[in-house]
């Protein structure tokens, strides 16, 4: 069920993704021995590269796998990638943004051999060329420059068993000829998403409690195509595709509601229950096509490039949701309410970008470029109420009818200026200014009266960058940057709809969201490329969050006191995160163990407050979060290699996070032990993996108000699984694509998820 899962996704959302980027393996001579070394990972300029062609845990493992082990990134849920002290993490290719939607990329990454990855590279405050929102960073991975023509490919089957059990599989091809390259994906799966839940919330007198499962049946299959073609020696022209479908029907949530009520001393009054049994039908499609063209302009570099997509992307949401309570016999039978709902959203976007870049003998960058985003949104939600009296007989349906469009037209430039002033010190500073004009209507209809709203926003923002990078020798290096961005809400969190949880239990979007803005700074120490020390502060103006209200009211029906609990969408106030990490990568006993460890101290202010529902207008009770929290962070990852010929490798990875306090209360610590243990022999790799082994990766969030308001969630999503998976290779393993390619709509993708 799509809805009740935002509840605790939020925390760890968005995940959401990776960069690629080219960087060269450094090698140095020591004068006495005349011996070469590989520096694994180092800090170069703006980014983090980390050499995987010089480390063993790169054969026989996919580009997932590898990006969980590389270091500042981390995964919670075995699906988003997330940088250390960042709320999302984009992909890039060979400094490309992949043109993938959320679930297609992660497949994408699940079932690519991670023996074509030169180096990754992790961006933790990207520059002003990069369109790029919030906090996020960028993970880049850089391909092996390998230019046979012919073909190559792989296949991937795997397993899973939680709860339930699932089934993925995928085919990859690559093939090149002289001028033209093709690229192709299919991939496919089938799963069921468990979920347990225990939602308490308590004001005044009245506790509500509600216990029970989601269960959500998935259908997946995807694919993109990709062909680039040299027209000539210095121009590119190609054309990609990109196409992912979602089947969830079935989709159940079943829990017992109780509804408990005390005298003014604290004694037991009265104890009722009821039943929620809602049944969701939904599927998604997402297309996208991007036409891109490169022209380069010299033999330094210096290219221009343009884009121009489509992307369209469209959900259906149909729900039947029923609040049951207890028949004559005492079972729970009888209809008290039932809401049909019927959701659907449909995207439409195009895009355009253009990039000049212009490289000097004197190692100094010109970058200027701009973008165009046009997006439309059409959402037309239907409620339907249908009340039952105490004998259970229905009564005559009330409507509530919206129908939400949303315009928003994005226009943007930059200009970046670097400079490498000697072998010591390198800068870079930029700018990016941007124009957004949004128009959002609603025409509403409930129970036959028609309302009409019009909500406008035009904002320009001007977005410095700043960064500088010095070699202090070959051991030390020192580098700072700064970053302003702003961050947008998502579509869906526009769309004024309300999703029922519960009879007395909803989340609530809202069409009055603003953008927010936020501000990166970050401080870093390397030593012997090994060993690094990050300071970071993140400043966040009017933080787009989830929001826990509260208020009793009076039961019409039973002229009895209840509780409603509302999840608003809204602007929050303002947050701060500063962190304090010290890490460690390195290789010991002659490559058998590699390693990276990292600890870390994160500080949290919050500062925010609401009462009302923006779009209803529904007056709730106060709800403060004005409070501070410190907590500590450990991850590592390590690699065990069981062989001489490289064949068997063990794998442990455990993270912690300390309890801290969020948007919605003290979230409580989490941590996850993960095991595998991997064979490869000739093109065939075998793997078995057991994550969340001590079965501690489960969402916990507690909130105290001053005014006596309780709310608890607790939400299990089955994170222990054993995944047994066979892998194949075939080919030419030398194939590569001609190059990747951004597409212009991959600003936009982010804000449908």
């Amino acid at each position: 069920m799509k809805t009740p899962i935002l509840i605790a996704a939020i925390f760890f959302s968005g995940l959401t993704f990776a960069q690629e980027k080219k960087q060269d393996t450094v090698k140095t001579k020591t004068i006495e021995g005349v011996t070469m070394t590989k520096q694994i990972f180092k800090k170069q300029s703006d980014r983090f590269v980390y050499d995987v062609a010089a480390s063993p845990v790169t054969k026989g493992n996919t580009t997932f796998d590898l990006l969980k082990q590389t270091p500042l990134l981390s995964t919670t849920d075995d699906k988003t990638l997330k940088i250390t002290g960042k709320n999302n993490a984009l992909i890039f290719i060979n400094g490309r943004k992949t043109n993938m939607d959320a679930e297609s990329l992660t497949q994408f990454l699940k079932n690519t051999p991670a023996e074509n990855i030169q180096r990754i590279e992790v961006i933790t405050v990207p520059g002003s060329e990069y369109q790029v929102e919030s906090s996020d960073g960028i993970i880049n991975i850089v391909l092996k420059k390998k230019m046979s023509d012919g073909t190559s490919g792989n296949m991937r089957m795997s397993n899973s068993q939680n709860k339930y059990n699932s089934s993925n599989a995928s085919f990859s091809v690559n093939y090149r000829k002289d001028k033209l390259g093709i690229n192709a994906n299919l991939s496919g799966g089938e799963s069921i998403n468990p979920q347990s839940y225990i939602l308490r919330n308590r004001t005044g007198n009245v506790q509500n409690e509600s216990v029970g499962d989601i269960d959500d049946p998935n259908k997946n299959i995807g694919g993109y195509l990709n062909i680039d073609y040299q027209l000539t020696e210095k121009s590119n022209l190609a054309l990609s595709w990109n196409s992912w479908a979602n089947k969830s029907y079935n989709s159940t949530i079943n829990l017992l509601n109780t509804i408990t009520r005390y005298d003014e001393n604290g004694n037991l009054a009265s104890t009722n229950y009821t039943k929620t049994k809602n049944k969701e039908d939904a599927r998604n499609y997402n297309n996208s096509v991007n036409l891109n063209y490169e022209l380069k302009l010299d033999s330094l570099g210096s290219k221009l490039n343009l884009n121009a997509a489509y992307l369209n992307y469209k959900r259906f949401q149909y729900s039947d949701n029923n609040t049951m309570i207890k028949d004559p016999a005492g079972d729970f039978t009888q209809n008290s309410k039932k809401i049909i709902q019927d959701i659907p959203q449909i995207i439409n976007n195009f895009s355009g970008t253009v990039d000049y870049i212009q490289k000097f003998k004197n190692d100094f960058t010109f970058s200027a470029g701009g973008n165009f985003n046009k997006t439309k949104t059409d959402n037309d939600t239907k409620n339907y109420t249908y009340p039952y009296d105490i004998s259970g007989n229905q009564l005559p349906s009330e409507n509530d009818f919206n129908h939400f469009i949303y315009d928003e037209n994005i226009y943007g430039v930059y200009v970046t200026f670097e400079k490498k002033f000697s072998d010591k010190l390198s800068g870079k500073v930029g700018t990016r200014y941007e124009i957004t004009n949004s128009l959002g209507t609603a025409d509403s209809w409930k129970n036959n009266v028609e309302s009409n709203q019009k909500i406008e926003r035009n904002y320009n923002n001007l977005l410095p960058y700043l960064s500088f990078n010095y070699a202090i020798n070959d051991k030390n290096n020192l580098s700072y940057s700064f970053s302003s961005r702003m961050r947008r809400p998502s579509f869906w969190e526009l769309n004024p709809v309300k999703n029922l949880i519960t009879e007395d239990n909803y989340t609530q979007n809202n069409p009055f969201v603003k953008a927010s803005s936020t501000y990166n700074q970050e401080l870093t120490y390397m030593y012997k490329n090994s060993y690094f020390f990050i300071l970071n502060h993140t400043y966040v103006k009017d933080q787009i969050t989830q929001v826990p209200l509260q208020r009793s009211y009076i039961d019409p029906k039973t002229n009895q006191e209840r509780i409603q609990l509302a999840y608003i969408r809204t602007n929050f106030g303002d947050k701060q995160e500063m962190s304090a990490m010290v890490g460690i990568q390195k290789t010991f006993f002659k490559q058998y163990l590699t390693t990276n460890f990292n600890v870390g101290v994160q500080h949290n202010i919050n500062d925010g407050f609401l009462n009302t529902d923006p779009t209803t207008g529904q007056v709730f009770d106060d709800y403060i979060n004005n409070r501070k929290s410190t907590s500590v962070v450990i991850q590592t990852n390590n690699t065990l290699r069981l062989d001489k010929k490289k064949t068997w490798f063990l794998g442990a990875n455990f993270f912690y996070i300390d309890k801290q306090q969020i948007e919605l209360g003290v979230l409580k610590n989490l941590m996850s032990l993960d095991l595998s243990l991997k064979k490869n022999w000739n093109d065939w790799t075998f793997a078995v993996n057991v994550n969340d082994v001590l079965r501690t990766n489960i969402v916990e969030i507690e909130d105290f108000q001053d005014n006596g308001n309780y709310n608890y969630i607790r939400n299990d999503q089955y994170r222990r699984n054993l995944t047994v998976s066979i892998t194949y290779n075939f080919g030419n393993q030398k194939v590569k694509k001609v190059r990747d390619i951004e597409s212009a709509s991959d600003a936009i993708k982010n804000r449908t998820r």
